[in-house]
This record gives structure tokens, sequence and C-alpha cells, in this order.
């Protein structure tokens, strides 16, 4: 195995992803910006969810709200719904691994917040009902995918899509843009 070509490789392709994110998501990330800055305005909530990396991004991306990003402000209201394993193998258990978030999202979503809905190839039952649940409610919704956006574009008010085919290189730019998300909150929260 050819370490060094390896590693030459994993950034060429991170770095495609980056120019392409960068040339295509500029618009809907201000969209996705502006709408949540108005929600929190609003007394809303950030909700975000997702299965495996992308729950992780979720927890992730709620954390940085709740508690900081770079500097200590007022915390933000934020939550991700991939954490509380008594509901999720409850819900699992009662209803089914899809209704995970839609479950919750009837529990604790209403019109003020926004709602993300994490999944890589667009396509996740979970992600998508709990996103029609949230539609349902008359929250806004949000979608980070990949390729070619799968169900998400239909089901959200803003769908942010990486323009590339390879999973992890999709991941990389949800916690690229979610980052740049994060800080945007943070200095309108500061100013």
């Amino acid at each position: 195995m050819d370490l060094k070509a390896l590693f030459q490789s994993e950034f060429d392709r991170h770095q495609n992803a980056v120019n392409l994110t960068r040339e295509q998501l500029s618009e809907p990330f201000a969209q996705w910006v502006n709408i949540s800055i108005n929600a929190l305005k609003q007394g809303g909530k950030i909700i975000f969810f997702g299965n495996g990396g992308s729950a992780s991004d979720a927890q992730h991306l709620a954390t940085e709200l709740t508690v900081r990003y770079t500097k200590n402000r007022p915390a933000m209201a934020a939550l991700a719904l991939t954490t509380d394993t008594s509901a999720l193998t409850a819900i699992g258990n009662d209803f089914g691994f899809e209704d995970l978030f839609s479950r919750q999202v009837e529990a604790l979503c209403n019109e003020k917040d926004v709602v993300i809905g994490i999944s890589t190839s667009g396509t996740s039952p979970n992600v998508i009902k709990g996103l029609k649940a949230a539609q349902k409610i008359g929250a806004k919704t949000i979608g980070l995918g990949g390729r070619d956006g799968g169900l998400l574009p239909a089901l959200c008010d803003v769908a942010l899509i990486i323009p590339v085919e390879e999973t992890a290189r999709i991941q990389e730019m949800h916690i690229t843009i979610g980052h740049a998300f994060c800080q945007a909150l943070e200095d309108e929260v500061s100013a």
C-alpha cells in the first residue's frame, strides 16, 4: 500500500468537495442562517437529527450552540434528537426505527422551531419521516444532504446538498458548513 498516495488522494478529494460546496451553497447557507436567527429571536429552537455519523454531527452542532462555539455568549436553544437512549430505544421497540425522530418532533417541536435533518443520501426513512412531522407542525425544515439530494429538497424550506458522491466527503462538508452556521449564529447573538 502506498500510504503517501492514499494520504494525498484523501486531501485531493476533500479539496474538490470544498471547492464545489463553496461554489454552490453560499445562498442556501445564508437562507439557513437567516431562518435560524429569526427562529431564535422568536423564541424557537434549533433541532437536529441524523443517523450514524450524522447523529454525531447533530449532537456536535447542537452542543456548539447551547454551550459555546468560539466565545462565551448567551446560550441558544438547540438540541439533538439522537441523545436520549431511553426515548430512542422505546420508540424503536414500540413503534419502529422509522419513527425515532418523528415521534420526538411531535413531542418537542412547535411552529417557531427550525428542524434540521441530516442524511448523506437524503433517503434515510427516519430522517424523512422526522422532516414530514416538522412540516405538519409548521416548523421550518432544513436538510443537509449529498449526492443528488434524495428526498430532502422536496421536504425542506432550504436544502444544502453537498454536490459529491463520497459519504466521507459529504460528512466533512456537513461539519464545515455546520461550524460556519454556529459561527454566524454566535456572531448574531453576541452583537
